[in-house]
């Protein structure tokens, strides 16, 4: 999250619990008047806040965010073996030793069949 989108998320953080705190101040005065042609709706300027508000915290959330992931697991796993070891949550797995060699197991079976059936 870079820094531009943090103080915009702050920002509408702030707007948002004032819209909040004036939200509750308005419910307090009221319930406290008992006339009955009292309004007890939110005034429009306490909603516009809260609108306006959440509309900054989701902009800067989604200018913070992180590159999106490919949709499909095959464009995952391409970008994954061109970056190598580094991104690769499965490279503890492949580079046991105890552990068969798929790919070299898979080449070696493809040579065989290749060859085809042994003459004896």
């Amino acid at each position: 999250m870079g820094f531009a989108s943090r103080i915009i998320t702050i920002f509408g953080l702030v707007l948002l619990a004032h819209a909040g705190y004036s939200a509750h101040e308005h419910t307090v005065l009221y319930s406290n008047i008992h006339l009955s042609s009292a309004s007890t709706a939110l005034p429009q300027d306490i909603v516009i806040e809260t609108l306006v508000s959440l509309v900054i915290v989701s902009t800067g959330l989604v200018l913070g965010a992180e590159k999106l992931k490919p949709a499909s697991w095959s464009e995952w796993a391409k970008e994954v073996e061109k970056e190598g070891a580094a991104r690769n949550p499965f490279y503890r797995l492949e580079e046991r030793y105890s552990f068969w060699d798929v790919r070299e197991k898979r080449k070696e079976f493809a040579d065989w069949m290749r060859e085809g059936p042994v003459k004896v």
